[in-house]
């Protein structure tokens, strides 16, 4: 049989910086998964010093800011925490949808990792179940997610 060569990261954050972008906007979810986010990452060796919270107005926010960040050099990966809860206008769609496209490009193109966790949430109680209650913790799924793939980086 041929031996197939797989790469594996650890589960290890000793070392690395990260910096989490999160909204004020909805900041009565968007606290719980920075609560989620640094609870992650410090329990897998993250020094509390290589984290940095930047609080930014809202999700709209997020591309501009985390291309900054990424381009800046100083940071292993970027949590982008947020959340847009559908309203009864489009305004829900426009940016959650440009959010979303403007942060997967900072990724491509500057090849720094971001750990998705803005939530897009039709009700309030989704996005409190995505906080930390029956759907788990999206700020802590994000944070793992952009660990991983800093070391999964270091190691292609």
């Amino acid at each position: 049989m041929t031996h197939i060569k797989t790469i594996e990261a650890q589960l290890e954050a000793r070392g690395l910086k990260f910096a989490l972008v999160a909204t004020r906007f909805n900041d009565f979810i968007v606290d719980r998964l920075i609560s989620g986010a640094v609870d992650y990452l410090t329990r897998h060796g993250c020094e509390p010093e290589n984290l940095t919270i930047i609080r930014i107005p809202g999700a709209f926010e997020l591309p501009v800011v985390c291309n900054k960040i990424a381009r800046s050099g100083q940071y292993a990966g970027i949590v982008a925490l947020g959340a847009v809860i559908r309203g009864a206008t489009p305004h829900f769609d426009f940016v959650a949808s440009e959010a979303t496209k403007g942060i997967a490009q900072i990724a491509l193109a500057t090849g720094v990792p971001i750990g998705f966790g803005l939530l897009t949430t039709d009700t309030i109680e989704q996005a409190v179940e995505r906080a930390g209650s029956k759907a788990g913790n999206k700020g802590a799924e994000a944070a793992a997610a952009v660990m991983e793939t800093a070391r999964i980086l270091e190691l292609i």
